[in-house]
């Protein structure tokens, strides 16, 4: 019920989804760029239930503290983190992969709605990690289009890696297009 409600309001807001794989791997980190405004949450769980997967994502722990907010967060799939302190995130979100069959999280890279030079590595060091590849998803607010890419699979070699990411999302406009990314 929810996926049929998700795709009708994505419909009537204007919302077309592009997805550019055959079929998902198991086991995917998405990116979701850019990200530019509160919007983008309620957008990305219309999508993620429009498309019937079942991806977790992650956000600043004081979105968390609240229990009834908190709690609302959680049930729809929210992790927690703390981003004033290096406190091992990646390794644990590396051991959730390698603990399940099949698991996927989003991570909005940039970390802040604000306009952003450099995007935060985390998400790569967990795909590399667990051996996953990465989904880059455009929220392309511009010409009302999620689009979806086909895994990559990041080498290692993290500069050439994050040339191809950065032309992925090369002019890409969010809901705020002075924030958006590249």
């Amino acid at each position: 019920m929810f996926r049929a409600i998700s795709k009708f309001l994505l419909s009537a807001l204007g919302w077309t989804i592009i997805t550019n794989y055959d079929a998902l791997p198991k086991k995917y980190v998405i990116i979701a760029i850019p990200h530019t405004s509160n919007w983008d949450f309620p957008i990305g769980l219309m999508v993620r239930s429009a498309l019937g997967f079942d991806a977790k994502y992650v956000g600043k722990d004081s979105l968390f503290k609240n229990p009834v907010v908190g709690g609302i967060l959680r049930w729809l799939g929210g992790y927690p983190v703390d981003r004033s302190k290096n406190n091992n995130f990646v390794d644990a979100v590396v051991d959730i992969f390698n603990s399940k069959e099949a698991f996927a999280i989003t991570i909005a890279p940039e970390g802040t709605r604000k306009k952003v030079d450099k995007l935060k590595s985390g998400f790569y060091y967990i795909a590399l990690g667990a051996k996953v590849p990465i989904i880059m998803v455009q929220f392309d607010w511009e010409h009302k289009k999620i689009v979806f890419s086909q895994p990559f699979y990041p080498t290692g070699d993290k500069d050439a890696d994050f040339e191809v990411i950065h032309a992925y999302f090369k002019g890409v406009k969010g809901r705020n297009p002075e924030n958006s990314f590249a």
